[in-house]
């Protein structure tokens, strides 16, 4: 971390990036899935499903960043 860059920062960016992976994927998917059972009729099973695949993105994309995180601490600390 550099000198003049505010300590806080980047524990800031890390937990936006995080809480966007858990509410981006989950709203798209709820919109999208009561769209498609609206359109086919076939609720809830659409909606079920797209909730799901969606929740299942959340989490691959909240454990690659959190490796990536833990990885970077791990540079900075061998430093």
């Amino acid at each position: 971390m550099k000198k003049d860059e505010i300590w806080w920062r980047p524990s800031l960016l890390m937990f936006a990036r995080l809480s966007s992976w858990i509410v981006v994927p989950v709203l798209v998917g709820t919109f999208l899935g009561n769209w498609l059972d609206t359109k086919y009729g076939t609720e809830p099973w659409l909606f079920l499903a797209s909730v799901g695949t969606a929740f299942a993105i959340s989490l691959f994309g909240l454990i690659r960043n959190v490796l990536e995180e833990y990885k970077r601490i791990e540079k900075e600390n061998k430093k």
